[in-house]
């Protein structure tokens, strides 16, 4: 029978009991295996890389997912989770190069990199137990038993696959492009992955003379922001319509800049224009460059050029062009003929032939480059300049900079129109991602930088024939062998000789790097290209590399493709988003929409609470398990569930778990707590016939109407991919079923025997719990597992063995009363006004009062408080109650204008309104205006102004004796004169409270009988 509960429970040790009951009876699996018939939900996990600790944001995610994901599970729908882990690319060989103590290419070479491959593979598990750890602990299902690994041979294949497609429609190509690369890493970077880490800089702004040829003291001023870029100047560049203007300055000194620009520039120096000249004209002017450590190679040089490119909103109309480091400038170069300079290696560092900065990185010798400019009289300004520039994702501290290189790259321009046609059809949750964050970044579409020159990842699956230079691309280890049937016989020598070599290290470098193969008839032998490829790419390739398709799988894929539902944060809209996209359009164009996902809640980041992005590096978080042992992860779920909006980020401190405790999880327990305590007194049998729905007290239907209600509220939420909604929905209800219902129905429970009205009350609560347990399934899973034992399996052993095995609540029309929730409405609402009284003026809650008037303008309103009159006094701690309309006796009204918003619209009317709104009816007015309706005025000179509520401001003043609070038209005003009879019924009141709180510390049975001695 019943088992009361005790309010002081331990949360960590009920989940703890909560997750061996989910392992014993294996409830996962089952919830699965239930379902396997039923309409199937299918999703997508974004896998995360086990190389470092989970933190806050990694459990936001988790439960994110999860509460989707049951969701859909009760609704009967087949939900299969496979784990996934995302092995390959920088953030793993970040991690290794700082745990050898090496930085970048030269320094993994040095090391060896077979070692180094196998310490990456080594590194990507280091956590996984972690992980596992916290997600169980979380309440997170999924299947980590059979994971997809982007590593393992089949998931390698299956991007080979998707590579050699791309290859042979000629959307893979090799281009010498300017790349944002990373010097330190010795790689290119995506134009995602560029994205992920802008911060705001200071950059030296400086304005530099270039000599014109054949003009004495005449120079082109130039503007750029790039110093380094200086020694690799190869042309300067002006718009071609612009007006350009030759100056002289007060010394003699001439110099050319455009007309638009010369007042910014020159800042107020004496001057006089001497020629006006358009862009075009200036073209082929020659000059002489700041620097000529060598020659441009293979067109022009030192010549001004035309470009359409050139700006006139900022610097001085004349670009300084580098084609080895812009695109703009490379783009020019083949435009205009020009020449090629790239006087810096790979690494950022000038070499030998810059001789005054040999072997200084590219961005640190800006100063000594400025002050060789000076020293020249080259420099005519500097200034600095703030702007956003990019850093390594992954090592923040090094800038990116832009470099020609030879790379790999994917021509994702050629379908871009249909990848976003495709985006369009996919519902976003915040719907403003779909055409701001990820809709501006797709229309702003560049070729994808696929190639990266690391090591760890999947390794580019081109061969070249070293003689002819003709190249396939390979889709499969078996076209491989095909080809040369002993390709691995190496590896499986080493495998021999050290059987802890993995065989999936078989297709990685440097293994991999050592397979080649001959054609017949054909001269020359096929060598792989030695380049990796972006690891964005492994993870968008998931939708099919999980299953191995096409070389396997085949009708797994078509089944799990596409996915319904994804999330993850916001920045992966150039991301994990964006790569699915990009893959799905590129080897499926013609596929009908919405692919590869049909929707996706875009979740923000977790921050400290000042704001900032909670990170190791800032050390702002604390460990997310050790808050969950304290607190218990259904506290840590309901805090991240209601603290932020989806794509807002969630400002996250060591108090939200607390705060979601005592918040909501223990209004849960206490409302347990009550409904146990007193069903096991009265030894209720929840079995028992239960009366029916109109026989009930009208409490009873007003807690089922609002039950109801959520339940309507929630699963549309839900449906709306707003989990906040959904869960601030359910804070209303508990807050009106423990602070209301259960308060209202004490003195029904507490009556003598078991009549009807008891039985009644004991199952609406009942009823109203276990649906509230099922509602609370997907987002609170421990708490709610654990009122489904106590209220359902431990009277009925034949009931599902977990609540997540039970259909999630649906609407129940019978329920249905909007009259009664909205009569309820104006109740608790006066209960509350009065309750803001007392604590405005300091009147504690158990001290009675004489009085209490209820204001209110519609009869509607006070005919639904007459109604709960009894319910509201008790409520209110008052003797009497008045309901009346006439709010004279009591306080008076004070209208103001709202100056802000009415001074632009009425001007000099504004007095004559003012004037208005003191001689009308203050009371009737402000009533119209606080509920939310417009209200006409008419001015002393017969115009007639509308007023909308924000328009005015109401100040409510009592009259003596008398204390008021107002919200939307309703007014409560309380007698605060408190004479010797209430001064006594007080403090009767408060040694009730002492009494109960001497009972509750001796842990006394509720229905223990005491003797009291009371002492004054």
């Amino acid at each position: 029978m019943w088992q009361p509960v005790r309010p002081d429970v331990r949360w960590p040790e009920l989940e703890r009991d909560v997750l061996r009951l989910w392992r014993e009876q294996r409830i996962f699996e089952r919830a699965l295996e239930a379902r396997r018939d039923g309409e199937p939900f299918v999703f997508y996990e974004g896998p995360p890389t086990a190389n470092g600790l989970p933190h806050a944001g990694s459990v936001l995610t988790r439960v994110m997912k999860d509460v989707f994901l049951r969701y859909q599970t009760m609704l009967g729908r087949y939900v299969p989770r496979r784990a996934g882990w995302d092995t390959h690319g920088l953030p793993v060989e970040v991690e290794v190069e700082k745990e050898l103590g090496i930085h970048g290419r030269a320094g993994i070479e040095r090391y060896g990199v077979e070692a180094f491959t196998r310490r990456c593979m080594d590194s990507v598990f280091r956590y996984i137990d972690a992980w596992r750890s916290m997600s169980e602990r979380i309440g997170f299902w999924m299947d980590f038993d059979q994971p997809y690994v982007t590593f393992h041979e089949s998931y390698v294949e299956s991007v080979w696959w998707s590579l050699a497609q791309l290859f042979e429609r000629g959307l893979l190509y090799q281009d010498y492009k300017v790349v944002w690369w990373w010097p330190q890493g010795g790689t290119a970077l995506s134009a995602g992955e560029v994205g992920l880490g802008y911060r705001t800089v200071d950059d030296p702004s400086v304005f530099v003379r270039f000599p014109v040829h054949g003009a004495p003291r005449t120079s082109l001023l130039a503007w750029t922001t790039t110093p380094w870029t200086l020694p690799s100047h190869v042309a300067l560049a002006v718009h071609p319509d612009a007006s350009y203007v030759t100056v002289e300055l007060d010394d003699g000194e001439r110099l050319i800049l455009a007309e638009a620009r010369l007042e910014p520039t020159l800042g107020g120096r004496p001057h006089r224009v001497v020629e006006h000249r358009t862009g075009r004209e200036l073209c082929n002017l020659s000059y002489d460059p700041p620097f000529r450590y060598a020659e441009p190679e293979g067109g022009r040089a030192f010549v001004v050029v035309d470009a359409a490119f050139v700006a006139l909103d900022s610097g001085t109309g004349i670009v300084h062009v580098a084609p080895a480091f812009g695109e703009d400038d490379f783009r020019l170069r083949r435009e205009r003929g020009l020449g090629f300079l790239q006087l810096l290696e790979p690494d950022g560092r000038f070499p030998a032939v810059v001789r005054d900065f040999a072997g200084r990185f590219c961005k640190e010798a800006d100063r000594d480059i400025l002050r060789s400019l000076r020293a020249r009289g080259l420099l005519f300004r500097e200034e600095t300049y703030r702007h956003e520039y990019p850093f390594c994702w992954r090592a923040p501290s090094d800038p990116l900079i832009q470099y020609a290189r030879r790379s790999w790259f994917i021509r994702t321009t050629a379908l871009v129109d249909r990848m976003i046609a495709n985006h369009e059809t996919i519902r976003w949750q915040p719907e403003h991602v779909r055409d701001g964050r990820m809709g501006m970044f797709l229309r702003s579409n560049v070729d994808w930088a696929l190639s990266r020159e690391r090591f760890w990842g999947t390794p580019l699956p081109i061969w070249v024939n070293d003689e002819t230079g003709r190249m396939e691309a390979i889709g499969s280890v078996a076209e491989l062998l095909a080809r040369n049937e002993r390709a691995f016989d190496g590896f499986e020598e080493a495998r021999r000789a050290d059987p802890t070599l993995s065989p999936h290290l078989r297709v990685h470098k440097p293994w991999i790097d050592a397979v080649t193969y001959r054609k017949a008839g054909e001269p020359g032998v096929y060598r792989r290209v030695p380049d990796v490829i972006d690891c964005w790419y492994d993870s968008g390739a998931m939708p099919f590399a999980q299953h191995g398709w096409p070389h396997r799988n085949a009708v797994a894929f078509e089944r799990q493709f596409p996915a319904h539902f994804i999330t993850e944060a916001i920045d992966q809209t150039r991301g994990w988003f964006y790569s699915l996209l990009a893959i799905s359009t590129l080897l499926f164009p013609d596929r009908p929409g919405p692919h590869p996902f049909r929707s996706c809640l875009v979740l923000g980041h977790v921050t400290d609470e000042r704001g900032h992005k909670q990170s190791k590096s800032r050390g702002n978080y604390t460990d997310p398990m050790l808050l969950i042992e304290q607190h218990g992860a259904d506290a840590f779920r309901w805090s991240l569930y209601t603290h932020g909006a989806p794509g807002q980020n969630i400002r996250f401190t060591n108090e939200a778990p607390v705060e979601a405790l005592r918040g909501f999880l223990l209004k849960v327990w206490n409302v347990h707590a009550f409904l146990t305590t007193y069903a096991a007194i009265d030894r209720w049998d929840p079995r028992a016939t239960r009366p029916a729905l109109p026989e009930r007290h009208v409490l009873d239907r007003w807690i089922l109407a609002e039950l109801d209600d959520t339940v309507r509220a929630v699963r549309a939420s839900l449906d709306g991919l707003d989990p906040q909604q959904a869960a601030l929905r359910l804070e209303a209800f508990v807050d009106a079923l423990s602070n209301w219902y259960v308060r209202r129905i004490r003195c029904r429970v507490w009556a003598e025997g078991l009549g009807p009205d008891k039985q009644a009350a004991h199952a609406t609560l009942h009823e109203t719990m276990v649906t509230l347990a099922r509602l609370l399934a997907p987002f609170t899973p421990f708490l709610a597992e654990r009122l489904h034992e106590d209220l359902v399996r431990r009277f009925d052993p034949g009931a599902p063995a977990s609540v997540h095995l039970e259909p999630f609540p649906e609407p129940d029309p019978q329920r249905l009363d909007e009259p009664l929730r909205a009569q309820l409405a104006v109740a608790r609402s006066v209960v509350a006004l009065a309750g803001r009284v007392r604590t405005e003026h300091r009147i504690r809650v158990r001290q009675p009062l004489r009085r209490a008037v209820c204001i209110l303008a519609r009869v509607e309103e006070r005919e639904a408080l007459e109604r709960f009159a009894d319910d509201v006094r008790d409520e209110i701690n008052v003797h009497d109650l008045l309901v009346t309309s006439d709010a004279g006796p009591y306080v008076r009204h004070e209208l103001l204008p709202n100056y802000r918003l009415l001074g632009p619209r009425l001007g000099p009317a504004l007095p004559a309104l003012r004037a208005a709104l003191q001689s009308a009816d203050a009371a009737a007015l402000a009533a119209r205006l606080q509920a939310g309706q417009p209200a006409d005025l008419v001015l002393a000179d017969g115009a007639e102004v509308r007023l909308e509520p924000d328009d005015v401001q109401v100040r409510l003043h009592a009259r003596e004796g008398f204390a008021a609070a107002s919200d939307r038209g309703r007014v409560v005003v309380l007698d605060t004169r408190i004479d010797e009879e209430l001064r006594s019924e007080g403090m009767a009141r408060e040694l009730v409270s002492r009494l109960n709180q001497v009972r509750k510390s001796m842990q006394l049975p509720y229905e223990a009988r005491i003797e009291v001695r009371y002492e004054a």
